[in-house]
């Protein structure tokens, strides 16, 4: 059986291998509109796996993203992301992020990592919480993180925009990112 590492008084998931839980993530994303109006979307295609390691800054993260799998509450919308303007899921129907690094602080971390997104990585940093962990009713093990960070969608090659008439763009070029996973303890014995 596996420790949990314990870092403040604040107790960790075990040592070991969890799986994202694809019915409870969500990887969203927060963009301006006329650069006033918030738009949110989120991708419901998440998988990947969390490695929790001794010492914690050894941890790794990787994740896949279903490109296909955005939703943003508009049909119109969510076929303008998969197209080649944005996205491009027809040839690009992955986006993938894997950790380079964890700087822990209490349940508290910044996390460092490679984000691809239509065939180019580009490094990002995240804020992630530890929120808690519980055991389902048919005795699996779960721990909740979340994450965020903000990013300039421009980086990736995801250019499209208007100018609009008063000045300024149709789309912010800055992405807020919200991230909510549960994982499940892969390797219980």
């Amino acid at each position: 059986m596996s420790t949990a590492p314990v870092i403040e008084q604040t107790q960790l998931p075990a040592v070991g291998t969890w799986t994202i839980d694809p019915g409870h993530a969500e990887v969203g994303f927060v963009g301006r509109h006329f650069g006033l109006t918030k738009v949110r979307g989120r991708f419901t295609g998440v998988e990947g796996t969390v490695t929790i390691r001794e010492p914690l800054d050894m941890s790794e993260v990787e994740v896949v993203i279903d490109m296909a799998s955005v939703s943003s509450g508009n049909q119109t919308r969510d076929d303008h992301l998969r197209s080649d303007d944005f996205f491009d899921a027809a040839n690009h129907p992955q986006a993938t992020f894997r950790s380079t690094g964890v700087v822990t602080n209490g349940a508290e971390a910044q996390m460092t990592g490679e984000l691809t997104i239509k065939g180019v990585t580009r490094p990002v940093t995240l804020a992630a919480e530890y929120v808690g962990q519980a055991t389902d009713p048919w005795g699996a093990e779960r721990a909740i993180f979340s994450a965020s960070g903000a990013i300039n969608r421009e980086d990736w090659g995801l250019t499209w925009n208007m100018a609009l008439e008063a000045g300024g763009l149709l789309v912010s070029k800055e992405i807020r990112l919200e991230i909510e996973v549960e994982l499940v303890r892969a390797d219980q014995s």
